[in-house]
């Protein structure tokens, strides 16, 4: 039986600019994008509470992507994640209680 692999050091992500090219952009510069953007129509009001918004929307992205390509494996899922089961069915729990 062979073993699930995670990657040892973080992946660029391929994208589709608006003007229809592929190009390679870290997820980091993503989330910096949508920041970005999201103070942009915030129109100069200050944010609340934004560092566990982004994390929460973080998390349940990364939970649902990370399941999705494990085909619904939670024990594939956490060892990829590199947390336990039990703090993966954890986190999926907080998540259907949001």
């Amino acid at each position: 039986m062979s073993r699930p692999t995670r990657p040892s050091r973080p992946r660029a992500v391929r994208s589709i600019g608006t003007d229809g090219a592929i190009g390679t952009t870290s997820i980091q510069q993503c989330v910096r994008e949508e920041l970005r953007r999201y103070f942009e129509l915030l129109d100069g009001e200050p944010p609340a509470d934004l560092y566990r918004m982004v994390m929460q929307q973080v998390e349940a992205s990364l939970l649902e992507a990370v399941l999705q390509e494990c085909d619904g494996n939670r024990s594939r899922a956490a060892v990829w994640l590199g947390i336990s089961r039990g703090t993966l069915r954890g986190k999926l729990a907080d998540l259907e209680d949001d």
